[in-house]
């Protein structure tokens, strides 16, 4: 099971208002902001079983690692999980809305599974982001 994940960017304010945008509809919100060597970002969940009733498990890095690579991390596939269909359709309306480029607009995708209903978009970092709801409505 994955704890979290951590991304770098190039424009961390770009990313804190398309992530705030994006995610909202999904139940994340902004727990961190702050630095520890370069500016970083925290999206969490509510999780009650957490010690302070939230998890955070999406993390954004400003500029490249101090060990090499790119300035960015691009070309991923994320997915968050979606409680409903409706979640999945105001993900993708957020995520567009603030900036990001149409990948896959909601719907099912039987191909996947009968119950997979999906949508996607590119973000400002040209990552594949993704909202998935798995159930039957």
């Amino acid at each position: 099971m994955l704890d979290h994940m951590t991304f770098r960017v190039v424009d961390i304010a770009r990313t804190k208002a398309f992530y705030s945008a994006a995610l909202a509809p999904l139940g994340y919100s902004l727990c961190f902001e702050g630095n520890y060597g370069s500016n970083m970002l925290g999206f969490a969940y509510p999780d009650a079983s957490e010690p302070d009733g939230k998890k955070a498990d999406v993390w954004f890095i400003d500029g490249p690692s101090p060990h090499g690579g790119p300035a960015a991390t691009s070309g991923c596939h994320l997915a968050w999980r979606a409680a409903n269909r409706a979640q999945v359709d105001e993900f993708y309306q957020a995520a567009i809305a603030a900036g990001g480029k149409d990948n896959g607009a909601p719907g099912l995708r039987p191909d996947y599974h009968e119950n997979y209903y999906g949508a996607f978009v590119i973000d400002p970092e040209g990552n594949n982001i993704e909202a998935v709801c798995h159930l039957p409505e």
